[in-house]
């Protein structure tokens, strides 16, 4: 990396990663600023060796050069603090604009290592010799390659999954009507005691496993309370209570809305799908930029719509009664699907070109420069599109009230 005998004239530097030796000696508590460096000296290529990742070493060299350390954001957290204790630097003096950044990766890493750590040692690691009834049976839901019978009754809740939520679809689906009726039936009236009996085998082979994993649990009341658990049980809550529940027109209604929770099964396959898995980890990791692009939208949606609902306000025949009718118009075209809705081309066109700036403008960075920017950039898209907004309103109001159609589609045709 570095010639040994360097001298402040000398220009013959040794790789791409080259730099004066002076360099170096302003950090002598670090390995390349101390006299430990000796140990990676090679004495046939009289330069120093260091067997490291050399994108992430072009950081550790900014630093020595500038005296300012940088979080790299596309870099492993856990490979940069190996790094960094490798060359005795300490992470404390990380700049201000990438601290923040670090400290959340660093918080993520650490949260994800002590929730794989828990599932490791909940499922490989291996059962004392002793081990109770209950302990086997917990792990043999938790990981069930453990055993043969555990694989099995993995398979066949996966199978009765697939039955339910496939059932639940069939049932709605128009079939033939009986001799002498007119009207079709749905399936799930015209077969009714298939789709009953169907329904009742996978709700007690739900209720076999959720009361099983509720005596196997290490802490019952923490599994009573884990999403998974609330999602079996809302799974099987409408059968039981469609079963004391009477039958009268006074209730119907009601059974039919619990029967809505029945769609909660397709979470089941959570439990057999690692993809589900990681895909629900990852819109929890991203929450907060979720949150925003919301947020964003939201505030779009009632701008959009409250000038819209004034803008038509006195036109006969308006669709846009109030300002939360205004609204479904306002989301459809800003979500460019513009299903059954009046040609008001001018007021489409301003909220269709905000719609892209909202939704692809990507969520601010801890560094407080991009922060800046991107903040910039997101109130400007909003002032501007507000901007054009109250033009077209102040341009069109006298129109709108003069026209003899008071149709705005018709003045927008003639411009």
């Amino acid at each position: 990396m570095v010639r040994k005998n360097c001298k402040a004239g000398d220009q013959h530097l040794a790789g791409l990663s080259g730099t004066w030796k002076n360099t170096l000696d302003r950090y002598p508590d670090t390995l390349l600023g101390s006299s430990e460096k000796e140990f990676f000296y090679n004495e046939d290529m009289q330069e120093y060796f260091f067997d490291r990742d050399p994108e992430m070493f072009r950081h550790i060299l900014n630093f020595y050069r500038t005296g300012k350390l940088h979080y790299p954001r596309n870099e492993c957290i856990q490979a940069f603090d190996e790094e960094l204790a490798f060359y005795g630097i300490v992470p404390e003096i990380i700049g201000d604009c990438c601290m923040e950044e670090y400290r959340d990766r660093k918080k993520e890493n650490q949260e994800r290592l002590a929730e794989d750590t828990e599932a490791n040692e909940a499922t490989d690691a291996p059962l004392p010799p002793h081990s109770t009834p209950r302990e086997r049976l917990w792990r043999a839901f938790e990981n069930p390659h453990t055993s043969t019978m555990a694989l099995v009754f993995y398979y066949v809740t996966g199978f009765f999954i697939a039955v339910s939520v496939i059932a639940n679809v069939v049932e709605t689906v128009p079939c033939r009507p009986p001799k002498g009726s007119v009207k079709d039936l749905p399936c799930g009236e015209k077969y009714q005691l298939a789709f009953f009996c169907m329904d009742t085998a996978c709700v007690l082979i739900f209720t076999f496993e959720y009361l099983m994993r509720l005596f196997a649990a290490p802490s019952r009341c923490k599994f009573m309370r884990s999403v998974m658990s609330v999602i079996d049980v809302v799974a099987i809550m409408p059968y039981y209570i469609g079963l004391v529940m009477p039958e009268n027109e006074d209730v119907s209604g009601a059974f039919v809305t619990l029967r809505v929770f029945r769609v909660f099964r397709i979470f089941k396959f959570s439990r057999h799908s690692q993809g589900l898995r990681i895909l629900g980890y990852t819109l929890k990791s991203c929450a907060s930029e979720l949150g925003f692009l919301l947020f964003s939208l939201t505030m779009a949606i009632i701008i959009f719509a409250t000038v819209m609902f004034y803008a038509e306000k006195g036109t006969k025949g308006s669709t846009f009664t109030s300002i939360p009718a205004s609204f479904w118009y306002t989301i459809v075209t800003m979500t460019t699907l513009g299903v059954c809705l009046p040609p008001t081309r001018c007021f489409s066109s301003t909220a269709v070109c905000f719609h892209p700036t909202a939704a692809h403008t990507p969520p601010p960075p801890p560094h407080h420069h991009h922060h800046h920017c991107c903040c910039q950039c997101v109130c400007v898209s909003v002032c501007v599109c507000l901007c054009s907004a109250v033009i077209y309103y102040l341009l069109f109001k006298e129109s709108l009230e003069t026209s003899e159609t008071g149709s705005e589609s018709e003045i927008c045709q003639k411009l």
